[in-house]
């Protein structure tokens, strides 16, 4: 299981949400608030604006969902779905992920800062223009995903596999080469210096 970082507590929830089938519903606007929700449907919904704070969403399905402009902020997920979901502009800020499946995943623009995301398998997933400060992906697996334009400052990238993924215009700062799977990623010419003194080289221009 995926621990909360700096030893937050679980949110204890006030109420729950048991084996409902939301699958295709507008959830525009709504507020959640330290509410469970157990082997809901969320399939197909379309979510603008909508507000969930400290959550649990326990083998809930996302699949094909849409959300945008959306919070679920230091919610905590176990063995959900994210087949096709998409997340655009949203907010996650300290968030956990355990044991979830995010096939075809698509995240673009919005805050997932301090967001646990160890040993997850995130292959072929999209962040483009994603704010991922200080985010625990220690151990996760980007294989052949898109990275573009993140920001992983102070994220936690140990045994991270970034094979063939494109990693061009994140911040790298935080990576070290000799703890992580590079083997064809997609990185830009800043980036390669970066990475390059990293391992010790010395780069010039002439």
């Amino acid at each position: 299981m995926a621990d909360r970082k700096y030893g937050v507590p679980d949110p204890e929830p006030r109420s729950t949400v048991d084996s409902e089938d939301w699958g295709g519903d507008d959830l525009s606007g709504q507020s959640h608030d330290r509410v469970a929700f157990v082997n809901v449907d969320m399939t197909e919904v379309t979510n603008r604006g909508a507000r969930f704070h400290e959550c649990v969403f326990r083998h809930v399905r996302f699949n094909v969902s849409a959300h945008v402009d959306a919070a679920f902020e230091n919610c905590v997920f176990t063995r959900c779905d994210f087949f096709d979901a998409a997340f655009t502009g949203c907010k996650l800020v300290g968030s956990r992920f355990d044991g979830c499946t995010f096939d075809l995943l698509k995240v673009e623009g919005g805050d997932w800062s301090f967001v646990g995301l160890p040993r997850a398998n995130l292959n072929g997933a999209s962040f483009v223009d994603v704010r991922m400060r200080e985010a625990d992906l220690a151990g996760a697996r980007f294989q052949e995903a898109t990275l573009k334009r993140v920001d992983l400052s102070a994220a936690s990238l140990t045994k991270v596999d970034f094979t063939r993924c494109d990693l061009r215009g994140s911040n790298l700062d935080a990576l070290d080469p000799h703890a992580v799977e590079l083997r064809g990623a997609i990185v830009d010419p800043l980036q390669a210096v970066v990475i390059a003194t990293a391992m010790g080289l010395d780069v010039r221009s002439e």
